[in-house]
């Protein structure tokens, strides 16, 4: 793979994470409560970590990419996705969160089977377990916090 289209795989990678970023940012104006927002900021947090690990991935040599198998529990599968609302209740939040990452993971997987080249598929399955990763942390927080409340 050529740098140019490495770096343009990581450009377009980036500019995802930023409107997840301007997303969070957003929802953050729109909900009513304190907690809400301080939940929401964290996760504009956690959007810019995943800029930093790109940017990262993109000072590494992309023949060095490990691609981690990452555990899933499913349970976004089984969640209906949530429009955001100013009434958004913890577990609605959770919910969006989640579902925006497995729409991530989705992407990048249904990328990297239309490519040809392997080095450009393994970038793809690098991204997608990153976010499966992160799919992977908010689907915790939901089996712990809010499936075992129910």
């Amino acid at each position: 793979m050529d740098l140019k289209k490495f770096n343009e795989i990581i450009d377009f990678a980036i500019a995802r994470e930023k409107e997840a970023i301007e997303f969070y940012r957003d929802l953050q104006k729109e909900v009513k409560f304190d907690a809400q927002k301080d939940l929401l900021k964290g996760f504009e947090i956690m959007e810019q970590g995943h800029v930093d690990i790109l940017e990262n991935i993109r000072n590494t040599s992309f023949t060095n990419i490990k691609v981690p198998e990452v555990e899933d529990l499913k349970i976004s599968n089984y969640v209906v996705e949530i429009e955001p609302t100013p009434e958004m209740t913890y577990q609605d939040i959770i919910v969006i969160a989640m579902k925006r990452e497995e729409a991530a993971f989705n992407l990048y997987t249904a990328m990297s089977e239309k490519v040809g080249n392997d080095e450009i598929k393994k970038l793809f399955l690098k991204l997608a377990s990153e976010e499966a990763k992160h799919k992977l942390h908010f689907e915790n927080i939901y089996d712990k916090e809010i499936l075992k409340d129910n």
